[in-house]
């Protein structure tokens, strides 16, 4: 019998390990058969609870956003209203014409931008009665903020309850790989509340202090809606430098200005030299600058296209210098490294000032930005 029991005690085993065996495959077969059945279901579950949680971090910072405008038009009324009005403000929109005619395209799409430009102006003027221009200018910034988040929180909530209500594997995917990306940019736009409130200049502001650094000391004239210029005088050339006119938040219209200059005012530039923000792609460093070709303006592309036209009919060379940085560095409290960048931009538009226009002879430097907190 003694000889008998080792050989006993493995039959034992082995039918333990086949039974540990069995459970393992049976619990392996309903996992694939769960999943096969039910995975891209509970996948779409988990990531809707993800993004659930980006569009109440939207809510959240849209809530901020209106508060903040409340909080900065009511400084500066007297009126009991003034949520009531915001709220109105807050979802409006502009509709782009339509383009079955390109013809006279760009023109219509500046009508409609400048209308809706002065429609936000004159309503924020109408409650913030004792605001003056620079304040105005500043709270105009603040509620575009506003509206901006509040028009971002609309859309991924509309994504958000449509794939919910869908269960659309689809949809949702492409709502969470763009999530990203629009927490970046809202959380960029929040930043910079605090550059407005304060007014402070901002990343974006780069090509407007360079030009700004060029007119100081000098007297400036307006020469258009929101921008002004100057001339003066650089290792014997005359070089009119334009900008938006400061220390409130403007970007100016540098496109009408420097039209009004060659064709109104009759000076024919042997360059335009435009210096601006640019994004900066991942890798590259913050405040780096680099030199091109072409107009350096953002936008939609109205102001883009005009001084594009004028350049074209007059037959003038356009130079480019860009600052770089990322979006939330743009719309926040400028950064040393953008500063520093600021005054190599500075040397660069010298520099190409001395190559390409002859002693004696007429240049436009235009620096391109918003200009809160840079003055002339």
């Amino acid at each position: 019998m003694q000889s008998i029991s080792p050989i006993l005690v493995e039959v034992g085993v082995g039918g333990e390990g086949d039974n540990l065996s069995t459970i393992f495959q049976m619990i392996f077969l309903i996992f694939f058969i769960v999943m096969m059945t039910y995975g891209q279901k509970i996948q779409a579950w988990i990531m809707l609870k993800n993004i659930s949680l980006s569009v109440e971090k939207l809510r959240r910072m849209r809530d901020e956003a209106r508060m903040h405008a409340i909080k900065h038009l009511k400084e500066y009324s007297d009126r009991d209203d003034v949520e009531v009005i915001l709220d109105r403000m807050l979802q409006y929109f502009w509709i782009q014409p339509t383009s079955l005619d390109p013809t006279g395209i760009v023109g219509k799409i500046e009508h409609i931008l400048n209308l809706r430009d002065e429609r936000i102006r004159e309503e924020v003027m109408g409650i913030a009665s004792k605001a003056g221009p620079m304040q105005v200018s500043n709270i105009e910034n603040i509620v575009e903020i506003g509206i901006s988040m509040d028009q971002i929180y609309r859309v991924v909530r509309h994504f958000y309850e449509f794939g919910k209500k869908t269960k659309s594997l689809f949809i949702v995917y492409q709502l969470e790989a763009q999530l990203p990306f629009i927490l970046q940019e809202a959380e960029a736009l929040m930043g910079a509340l605090t550059a407005f409130e304060n007014c402070q200049p901002i990343g974006d502001g780069a090509g407007a202090l360079v030009a700004a650094r060029f007119m100081y000391g000098t007297k400036s004239e307006k020469v258009a809606k929101d921008t002004v210029y100057a001339d003066i005088i650089f290792e014997g050339r005359t070089i009119s430098v334009v900008k938006a006119e400061g220390p409130g938040g403007n970007v100016g219209k540098p496109d009408q200005a420097i039209a009004r200059l060659i064709e109104e005012y009759g000076r024919k530039p042997s360059i335009i030299v435009m210096v601006d923000a640019a994004l900066k792609l991942e890798g590259e460093e913050t405040g780096e600058v680099a030199e091109g070709v072409g107009a350096a303006i953002g936008g939609i592309g109205v102001e883009k296209f005009r001084i594009e036209e004028v350049a074209k009919k007059y037959g003038i060379p356009l130079y480019a210098v860009v600052i770089k940085q990322s979006l939330r560095e743009a719309v926040s409290p400028m950064s040393r490294r953008i500063y520093d960048g600021v005054y190599e931009a500075i040397e660069r538009v010298k520099r190409i000032i001395r190559e390409r226009i002859p002693a004696g002879g007429y240049g436009i430097l235009v620096g391109v930005g918003n200009t809160v907190g840079i003055g002339q």
